[in-house]
């Protein structure tokens, strides 16, 4: 039986890096936080870890990534949650540095339309993956 590595790899960064490279988000604020002066009604990505579980045997971590897609209006929102969605599915097979590797992507949800309580004027789509990350 081996052990959970004591840190998880820094998901939200590979995510943000593979999401900053594809030309359809070129426009869009790709980030693991909101820009200053953030009011949700820019265009942009935000990109969270909302859990997910380790899988001993495989050597897996298995992280929720939850992809925020804001835009002026609903029908830009919608686009950005898609090319989003879109890349982060395609990203089985790759490798990261010498030891990780995506093996698969899965979504558990969306993209769905959500109202954001926090910015009033903002349109948003949610939409959550499950990543495959085997570490070793």
């Amino acid at each position: 039986m081996t052990s959970p590595p004591s840190t998880f790899p820094d998901v939200e960064a590979i995510v943000v890096e593979l999401l900053s490279n594809r030309p359809d988000l070129a426009d869009a604020v790709v980030a693991e936080t909101p820009p200053a002066g953030f009011d949700g009604t820019q265009q942009a990505v935000i990109v969270s870890r909302r859990g997910g579980a380790w899988v001993d045997d495989l050597h897996l971590d298995r992280p929720l990534i939850e992809l925020e897609a804001y835009g002026p209006d609903k029908a830009t929102a919608h686009r950005l949650a898609n090319a989003a969605r879109a890349e982060l599915l395609s990203a089985a097979g790759r490798t990261y540095g010498t030891n990780l590797v995506i093996t698969d992507v899965v979504e558990a949800d969306g993209p769905r339309w959500l109202p954001e309580y926090l910015y009033p004027a903002a349109n948003r789509y949610l939409c959550v993956l499950i990543v495959s990350l085997r570490i070793g």
